[in-house]
């Protein structure tokens, strides 16, 4: 009797689905793959803007229009080692260090 119930229930049970087969179907290419796609659209650009910055940074000279991080808007009035000293009104000098400046604008001519 139950040799006859086991091969009903093998017989009513469906065939197991086939995996996915190649190299897509395998788990560790598809977590390089991951990988890969978030350095080049996370990573990479990021790097590649921090760069930028530090170029612009290092370019920077007294008379510059420049925005901080806190959205202050002002003028290089003096460069120090680690700092810099803007003039955000008239007789208002401030200083902030220099990762502090997010955006530098040139001198306008």
């Amino acid at each position: 009797m139950t040799n006859a119930l086991f091969s009903i229930i093998a017989q009513a049970t469906p065939p197991a689905a086939p995996g996915p087969s190649g190299l897509l179907g395998n788990p560790i290419v598809m977590v390089l793959a991951m990988i890969v796609m978030f350095y080049f659209l996370l990573i990479r650009p990021q790097q590649v803007q921090r760069k930028q910055l530090q170029q612009r940074m290092d370019s920077l000279q007294a008379g510059d229009r420049v925005v901080t991080s806190a959205g202050i808007h002002g003028l290089v009035h003096n460069i120090k080692d680690k700092t810099v000293i803007l003039k955000i009104a008239d007789n208002t000098m401030v200083e902030f260090d220099k990762s502090a400046v997010a955006i530098v604008l040139k001198k306008e001519a």
